[in-house]
């Protein structure tokens, strides 16, 4: 059940959709528990957005131990430096297509975590997805002709076997094509002009790997070939999305930055190919503060940078360094289990499980604890609903990597 700390927050955001908030105090992977109890009660998009890339990557790992994975998006960035397109990353232009995609075509709201460089570059409008969307149904009469065409139109190429976005092959009747909106390429099989069967496979050994029914193909819209008008993600996202952001003031300098980095480089190409301007593909320090001004927001850091309606302190304080004195962390343990504490271990693996079971038999005391398979950024105590949740890594003196 959720506490009166995240009971007051849920029912604050169901009054007032733009509804703003300052969270005082630490929060540690608290911070994915009060995300995750605010999603499932309030049932609106959430976007959490952090300062690097590192850091939403912690983060999106404690939501997929969390809760389900269904919902939960992750947008990065594109580009490794502003209109150096030989060096956007194909891989993340498929992730950030899919988000759109998935908040396009979805009525139930997502989980978004995403980063400042992300939200620095601009994205095509709804209308624009719509345009450069194909929809492609079992059933569809569409012919080889037409789709040959409409691929051609997306700036797809034509290939011999497609191995990454953007490509297409033909081979009788059978059309394999690869869409920026799927991890996967789709193999469409045509009887006559009709869709028969679609299904997605391995580029690698082509082997099938699931059957559908349904599948949109999106082109590489972060292409310079696209030239519909642009907008902000933050614009892009449903209105009454809530807005979770860690340290503002160091967002709006990340933000800063990069637009002056893509002024800077658009000026030294400027003459050489015809570009669009940073405004049309980049955010701004006041464009990025307007738009989170107009959205419902949880603030997380010591100081508040918009005038917020209140502040709140968190239930939550950090998990205790123990430096692999275990006699320490037993006595710590049983401490709160007296207090009526839950204490959970949080291990990333079975043998880490099995570990601390054999440490706490070599001590020869009984340790009050759950074991929980699962993998969390920082561990916390929680005083309101009377939680610890410890893990292994911290307990062990051990750096903790990101998954993503």
């Amino acid at each position: 059940d959720s506490s009166d700390f995240v009971q007051k927050l849920i029912t604050d955001f169901k009054k007032n959709p733009q509804h703003k908030v300052h969270l005082k105090g630490y929060l540690g992977s608290g911070l994915s528990i009060v995300a995750g109890h605010l999603y499932d009660r309030v049932a609106r998009s959430l976007i959490l957005i952090f300062d690097d890339k590192e850091e939403a990557a912690y983060v999106l790992n404690d939501l997929e131990t969390l809760f389900d994975k269904e919902h939960l998006l992750f947008f990065p960035s594109s580009y490794k430096r502003p209109y150096e397109v030989e060096e956007v990353n194909n891989a993340n232009v498929v992730i950030r297509t899919e988000v759109l995609n998935a908040l396009s075509h979805t009525n139930r709201p997502k989980i978004v975590v995403t980063y400042a460089e992300a939200l620095s570059e601009k994205v095509v409008t709804k209308k624009a997805l719509s345009t450069n969307t194909l929809k492609v149904k079992v059933g569809n009469d569409l012919g080889m002709e037409f789709l040959t065409e409409v691929l051609t139109s997306y700036h797809f190429n034509r290939v011999d076997f497609v191995s990454e976005p953007g490509e297409f092959s033909i081979r009788g009747g059978i059309v394999d094509v690869f869409s920026y909106s799927n991890e996967y390429p789709y193999r469409i099989s045509l009887f006559g002009d009709e869709v028969e069967t679609i299904r997605t496979f391995d580029s690698e050994n082509q082997l099938s790997i699931e059957t559908t029914k349904e599948i949109t193909i999106v082109p590489n819209l972060e292409s310079q070939s696209i030239n519909e008008k642009r907008q902000s993600f933050l614009e892009y996202i449903p209105k009454d999305s809530v807005i979770i952001a860690k340290n503002i003031p160091v967002l709006v300098k990340q933000i800063t930055r990069n637009f002056t980095q893509a002024e800077t480089a658009f000026q030294e190409r400027k003459g050489t190919i015809k570009q669009a301007e940073p405004q049309q593909l980049f955010v701004n320090e006041n464009e990025f503060l307007h738009q989170l001004a107009q959205l419902g927001l949880i603030e997380c850091a010591s100081t508040a940078y918009f005038e917020t309606i209140e502040e709140m302190e968190t239930p939550f304080k950090p998990q205790p360094i123990f430096n692999k004195q275990f006699e320490l962390l037993i006595e710590d343990l049983n401490e709160h289990k007296k207090d009526e504490y839950k204490n959970a271990l949080i291990c990333s693996n079975e043998n880490q499980i099995k570990r601390f079971e054999e440490i706490f038999d070599d001590i020869g005391e009984e340790v009050s604890y759950i074991p929980v398979l699962g993998s969390i950024y920082q561990g916390f105590i929680d005083d309101e609903i009377k939680l610890t949740c410890y893990t292994d890594y911290v307990i062990h003196s051990r750096k903790k990597k990101p998954l993503h």
